[in-house]
């Protein structure tokens, strides 16, 4: 009997961390497919990623397209590459997400993505502060 419970606290065990990838490669794609669409100027499949917050404030996604680049957040619009550094999970349906990019001239970026998990819907942004940092990428 306790060797069938061992293995079974070890499948657990095993499970969970696989568990949190699945959930970790969710909330990626989702900020994946929001800068792809951002740098298709695909502004509707970009307000699609975004939070019920941004998707109420913005009927037009070109308006929304405009918006983030009027405000600050042309280098995640014009990015040529990004990549993922660590996330946290605050909570059971609020995570934060680094993401390190390359901007249209080789400068390099921060960007802090707010992940919120809406109901019936998934993760979505629900906020970014991006900040530019020393160096030139490739």
């Amino acid at each position: 009997m306790r060797v069938v419970l061992a293995l079974a606290f070890m499948l657990l065990t095993l499970m969970l961390p696989a568990q949190a990838q699945t959930e970790e490669q969710a909330w990626q794609a989702v900020v994946s497919g929001q800068i792809e669409a951002f740098r298709a100027g695909d502004g509707e499949a970009a307000l699609g990623f975004a939070g019920a917050g941004f998707r109420q404030q913005f009927s037009d996604p070109e308006v929304f397209l405009a918006a983030i680049v009027a405000t600050g957040y042309g280098p995640i619009v014009g990015s040529r590459s990004h990549s993922f550094g660590p996330s946290t999970r605050l909570s059971e349906t609020l995570v934060t997400q680094v993401v390190q990019l390359v901007g249209e001239d080789g400068s390099l970026y921060e960007a802090f993505y707010q992940m919120r998990n809406e109901p019936d819907i998934g993760w979505r942004v629900a906020g970014v502060v991006l900040r530019k940092q020393p160096g030139i990428g490739i």
